[in-house]
């Protein structure tokens, strides 16, 4: 009996190690199941063949981290759902459909993402990717890189209006509460709902610019005068006008 029922054992125990699934921190499988077929209207950013001699515009350089779980399956800034496993990322100021090149300055790592979504809304961070575009400049385990962000195509990058944002809340009589302060100085302040997976959150944004630079000096303006938290960010069409 020993005898015949080894080899039975054997393919049981061989079941049960296939069967085994790693997870890295947050629940991010390290091995993705396979995308459904792409019928979305918004497509993948395709690399451009570059002009000999004519390197593309340098944006800024600074940190990159990533998101995935729990955002992948919900709105992004634009509109569509949010994928991890495509190559796409969230700027604060990018216009969307912007494709932008980003190097991991660490081990000269390079992918091209479009930007969907609005952040990261953390301090010394530039650009928040995908797991996918993390996993092609091999930053998934440090959850930071230092990267360097160039303009590939899409919409002119320095158009359109700015505001900035001093604060978020779950309360919304806080987020009034600070509007009705600062509107004492400044015009227009206005709260903006974002649905996160954490809960409602009401920002609050100070004024409306029509370049980014101005946008900085009233950022700094804000900080200095105010001792409040600044972000920079673009205004958007589905951004609240008062």
């Amino acid at each position: 009996m020993k005898i015949a029922t080894r080899p039975v054992l054997l393919v049981l125990l061989a079941l049960i190690s296939a069967g085994g699934c790693g997870h890295r921190r947050g629940g991010i499988p390290t091995s993705a199941p396979t995308p459904p077929p792409d019928t979305s209207p918004f497509p993948e950013p395709k690399p451009i063949p570059s002009t000999p001699g004519a390197p593309l515009r340098l944006l800024e350089e600074g940190n990159a981290s990533w998101y995935g779980v729990p955002y992948h399956g919900r709105k992004a800034a634009n509109g569509e759902v949010y994928d991890m496993y495509k190559l796409t990322a969230a700027h604060r100021t990018l216009p969307f459909q912007t494709v932008v090149r980003v190097t991991n300055l660490r081990n000269g790592k390079q992918t091209e993402v479009r930007i969907t979504d609005r952040g990261p809304f953390v301090e010394g961070r530039i650009i928040d990717l995908s797991l996918a575009a993390a996993r092609e400049i091999d930053m998934v385990a440090t959850g930071v890189a230092l990267v360097r962000l160039e303009f590939v195509n899409g919409p002119p990058p320095m158009e359109g209006a700015f505001t900035v944002q001093v604060g978020a809340f779950l309360q919304q009589d806080n987020a009034v509460k600070l509007r009705q302060r600062l509107e004492r100085r400044y015009q227009p302040v206005f709260v903006h709902e974002y649905d996160s997976p954490k809960g409602l959150f009401y920002r609050v944004k100070v004024g409306r610019v029509a370049n980014e630079a101005a946008a900085d000096r009233l950022a700094e303006k804000l900080r200095t005068q105010e001792s409040l938290t600044t972000f920079v960010v673009r205004l958007d069409e589905n951004t609240p006008k008062n």
